[in-house]
């Protein structure tokens, strides 16, 4: 099973599915770096469209509204304690905030990685909320393949593939190309955890995309079925 996930969550992720009975292979296509924003500015609310935006800051007393459950726990775990969650997608962020929060109440605080979420911002400022963004990590993409992952897959032994976001499955699928592994897709199971990640794996000639009915690793993992 390969888990293209960036640290800390493909760790996670592996033991997750070592517990099912499969097998992971670790190839995370990006390494993700804390960059902590420092003094924040007042808003009524924090929002975090992902895990690594949450890890990266420390905690203080506002309210929180992340992307999913997963975002959402690990706020909990960062400390912070009135926590919301959304469906785990953007969409449903942006209709979580606007069923619960006030554009007259103060701006809406948005903690990102560089270059992210700015379609994000863009739909909750047209619904009237002034929205602070602010820069917590940084994202860049993985060299390579790594060389188990890669002798893994030339090997035939890697069944299933988890993606989890556009740009990560993009940066995937690079390495796989570099490392004249395409031909390797027909034997393997796309595993995607939106309709945007599945649009990216589309052009490939995979065994099947499978796509999870909701934007969380839970549900990715009712895919997969048994080993």
């Amino acid at each position: 099973m390969l888990i293209t996930r960036p640290e800390p969550g493909a760790a996670e992720t592996a033991s997750r599915i070592a517990t099912l009975g499969w097998c992971p292979v670790l190839a995370p296509a990006l390494v993700l770096t804390p960059e902590p924003p420092g003094p924040l500015p007042p808003a009524q609310a924090l929002l975090l469209p992902s895990r690594a935006a949450a890890r990266a800051l420390s905690p203080w007393p506002i309210p929180v509204y992340a992307v999913g459950e997963g975002t959402a726990e690990a706020a909990r775990a960062q400390g912070f304690t009135e926590v919301v969650s959304a469906e785990g997608d953007a969409a449903s962020l942006t209709r979580l905030c606007a069923a619960r929060l006030d554009p007259a109440a103060g701006p809406l605080l948005l903690a990102v990685g560089r270059g992210y979420s700015m379609e994000l911002a863009n739909n909750l400022r047209s619904l009237g909320f002034r929205v602070i963004r602010r820069i917590a990590y940084a994202a860049r993409e993985a060299p390579t393949l790594p060389p188990a992952a890669a002798l893994a897959i030339g090997q035939g032994k890697v069944g299933h593939a988890l993606f989890f976001s556009p740009r990560s499955a993009a940066c995937s699928l690079r390495h796989l190309a570099e490392g004249g592994l395409t031909g390797a897709a027909p034997g393997m199971v796309a595993i995607a955890i939106s309709p945007r990640v599945a649009a990216v794996l589309s052009a490939w000639p995979w065994r099947t995309v499978r796509i999870a009915s909701r934007s969380d690793q839970d549900h990715m993992l009712e895919l997969l079925g048994s080993p």
